[in-house]
């Protein structure tokens, strides 16, 4: 069994009564191999200034997340199936709404990966589709979630 580590931030600045909720939501994530990523609330649930637009929130690193997985899930049966990957980029979306119990939830992620394959052995739109599947079934983050998740993704061949 691995488990995986994060360390999670805040401080309140003394000029900050905290009990009025006027606070800034700035925080900062500390990874295991030495990234620090600044993350705050998103602007859409705490508004400015006590959010930080520029700073992740929650909701786009649970969206990056799926994204990855995917992606990294993708790569790997590509490879393994003699397939030759030179570019993957996605442009994931998340959509927060009320979930079955009434509940703000990203209530579903769409991929939308635009992957170049070249070589001599490219995968045809079954085999495409079979890959995606394979991705989405074998993907740890997938496996641990509840939210919808949909791939709709284009592919060239060079």
């Amino acid at each position: 069994m691995a488990t995986h580590d994060a360390e999670i931030r805040w401080r309140r600045a003394d000029d900050e009564a905290f009990t009025d909720r006027r606070y800034s939501r700035a925080h900062t994530w500390h990874f295991d191999g030495g990234a620090v990523v600044a993350a705050s609330s998103s602007p859409h649930a705490v508004p400015l200034p006590y959010s930080r637009p520029e700073h992740v929130d929650p909701e786009e690193a649970f969206v990056a997340a799926i994204a990855s997985c995917h992606m990294l899930t993708f790569l790997y049966l590509a490879a393994k199936a003699g397939h030759v990957v030179d570019a993957y980029d996605d442009h994931a979306v998340g959509t927060l709404a009320p979930n079955d119990d009434g509940r703000p939830a990203v209530v579903r992620v769409v991929l939308r990966p635009a992957i170049v394959f070249s070589g001599a052995s490219l995968p045809d739109e079954e085999g495409l589709a079979r890959l995606h599947h394979a991705s989405h079934e074998q993907c740890f983050i997938a496996n641990s979630v509840r939210t919808a998740i949909d791939v709709e993704g284009t592919w060239t061949c060079r």
